[in-house]
Order: structure tokens, then C-alpha cells, then sequence
């Protein structure tokens, strides 16, 4: 029962959005919970995390080198993944889809919220790209317990 009220509360506290081609969404968990959720949905869909960038250590680092003061993410990671069968679909459709290889969701808490982590990933073209991001807003959906 306790488990059920939690489910219940981390699904009312995330919200989403959609704008200027990315798909986003907004959770009281904390930046590692999100994380961990999202690797685990990641490999549970029998995919492999190619590569982790942690974006946010690499602004923070190179912030003075660059002559800025401005702290831009707390933390900001991108997972890329990709799935040879979808890959393959969507590419023998149009082998120029491989410009959207390999996948990327980011998880990032920002300094004007840092009690909130925001998970999402871009828009995908109308077509056979929308199987991806159909894939994409699950796993990013299972890893802040909205699915």
C-alpha cells in the first residue's frame, strides 16, 4: 500500500511538455533516482547504453575557461542507445533516418528548480521516426514510474 501511495505521488508530481521539437518531463524525484530509472528501463527493453555524456560536469569544468559565470545544470547527463530491429525498420524506410542513430534521453536538474529533474528527449519526424519516439517516451515515462 505504501508503495501504490508513492507510485501515486511520483506520477501526480511529474509533468510534461512539449515545445520546440523536445519532449520533456518534470518529476520531484532526485536526479540519481531518475538516472537509475532510466537505465534500468533502457536495458530492460534488451538495449544497450552506447555512451553516457555528462554535459553538466562539462559546462560546470570549462565555465571560466569560456568567461562565463553562469552555472547552466546542478546535473545533466544524455544516454545514448540505440535498437539494431527499430534501426533497421526505420532505416530501410529511409536509410537517411540514420541521422537520428543512436537514441539520446537527457536527465537534467537546473539551479532555478533544483527540487525537480526534468527527463525528455527530441521529436522525431511524422513517418516511421515515430515508432522511436514512441519508444523513447516510454522508457523516459518508466523511468520516473509514469508507466
Amino acid at each position: 500500500m505504501k508503495a501504490l501511495a508513492l507510485a501515486a505521488g511520483i506520477v501526480m508530481a511529474a509533468g510534461s511538455a512539449m515545445a520546440d521539437g523536445l519532449v520533456s518531463y518534470t518529476t520531484d524525484e532526485a536526479f540519481d533516482d531518475v538516472v537509475f530509472g532510466l537505465e534500468s528501463a533502457i536495458l530492460d527493453q534488451g538495449l544497450v547504453i552506447d555512451g553516457t555524456s555528462h554535459v553538466g560536469d562539462m559546462l560546470e569544468r570549462t565555465r571560466a575557461d569560456v568567461g562565463s559565470d553562469i552555472t547552466v545544470f546542478i546535473k545533466a547527463d544524455i544516454y545514448s542507445f540505440c535498437s539494431a530491429n527499430l534501426s533497421r525498420k526505420v532505416m530501410e524506410a529511409d536509410p537517411m533516418n540514420i541521422r537520428f542513430c543512436p537514441y539520446d534521453i537527457f536527465v537534467a536538474q537546473m539551479p532555478d528548480n533544483p527540487d525537480q529533474t526534468i527527463i525528455g528527449y527530441r521529436e522525431f519526424p511524422e513517418g516511421p521516426m515515430q515508432e522511436v519516439q514512441a519508444l523513447l517516451d516510454s522508457i523516459a515515462r518508466t523511468a520516473i514510474g509514469m508507466e
